[in-house]
């Protein structure tokens, strides 16, 4: 009875901790990605035996972190270039939005139509900007926290292992968490290495459709549609969805709406279902439940963020659980194939 009341105040404890932290835990575990990722591509630059030996670790660290931040810096300007082009031009849409309703009227015929022209009609189109823009404005400011994160982590990277066999004093319990530290790099590199790779393809694509189709501001939706599908299985269906809702408020037309949805839902079924799985394979072994209920889990926890960091924190944890005989029965359950 102790054990199960113990169990739920240490969970109790966990969720309010991830709540009211989550300002200062999302950036660190955003680092902790930024970590992993900077590891990989060291590793690939090591194999080339001038790097290897003539170039410093530390060196390489700087130039790939500084690297990073300069390609944040140019897609941030791009972005808030494209935004303020759709706020100058929010009171078309806003115009556009009647007579959308009243072609929805002649078509559909119900009275629900007549609801959703209240609504739609009192919404302020450039307050939905303004807000997109606050967003993506304390991305940017959280990115440099992340940054600051990332380079006290790497400069604890060096003495981190001794200082580990020195606080384990079994020799065994210093090679079992070295397992665990190792699984969980190997399969968080591979996630966001492919993922990354694949959204990147999604968003390249989607943008040569959006630009061919003539929607405002396509590098906003194709970098929106990238960020999106790091979500998993809603956030191919929502990337698809916003665009195509805008393009109808833009033009004030169904066909380039329904182009939209076609296109750029076809390229998400293309990628999403022939290209990632032969990319990702089943390295992650996570249950399709489990990744829906950590959608949900994370997502009432971090909001949108905490959807995108789901799949990497149930890896993360699953790993973890795998390694412990009194956890690993947990660890099977929520794994989708059981190894044997």
């Amino acid at each position: 009875m102790k054990n199960v009341a113990y169990f739920f105040i240490s969970a109790i404890s966990i969720v309010v901790i991830l709540i009211y932290g989550k300002t200062l835990l999302i950036p660190f575990v955003f680092a902790l990605l930024l970590w992993f990722l900077t590891r990989k591509i060291r590793y690939h630059l090591n194999t080339v035996d001038f790097i290897r030996d003539k170039i410093p670790t530390w060196f390489k660290n700087v130039f790939i972190l500084g690297l990073m931040v300069l390609m944040l810096s140019f897609v941030s300007k791009l972005l808030v270039a494209n935004i303020n082009s759709l706020a100058k031009s929010y009171s078309t849409y806003e115009g556009n939005v009647e007579f959308v309703i009243q072609k929805l009227n002649d078509v559909l015929q119900i009275n629900v139509v007549e609801m959703l022209k209240t609504n739609l009609g009192a919404m302020d189109f450039g307050s939905i900007l303004k807000q997109i823009f606050n967003s993506l404005s304390d991305l940017v400011g959280n990115a440099f926290l992340i940054v600051i994160y990332a380079v006290f982590i790497f400069l604890e990277e060096s003495s981190f292992p001794l200082k580990l066999k020195k606080a384990l004093s079994k020799n065994e319990q210093y090679e079992n968490v070295s397992d665990i530290l190792e699984a969980i790099e190997h399969s968080i590199n591979s996630y966001i290495s492919l993922k990354t790779l694949v959204s990147i393809i999604t968003g390249i694509l989607s943008y040569v459709v959006l630009l061919f189709i003539g929607i405002d501001a396509p590098l906003f939706w194709a970098f929106l549609i990238f960020m999106l599908n790091f979500i998993p299985t809603i956030g191919s269906l929502i990337a698809t969805l916003f665009p195509a809702i805008f393009c109808l408020l833009q033009f004030g037309e169904f066909t380039p709406s329904l182009m939209v949805l076609g296109f750029v839902g076809a390229i998400q079924v293309l990628v999403g279902n022939l290209i990632e799985p032969k990319i990702m394979g089943s390295s992650l072994n996570i249950s399709p439940l489990v990744a829906i209920f950590a959608l949900s889990f994370w997502g009432v926890l971090w909001g949108v963020t905490g959807m995108i960091l789901s799949i990497p924190i149930t890896v993360i944890i699953t790993i973890v659980l795998s390694h412990f005989p009194a956890t690993k029965s947990v660890a099977i359950m929520l794994s989708d194939k059981v190894r044997k």
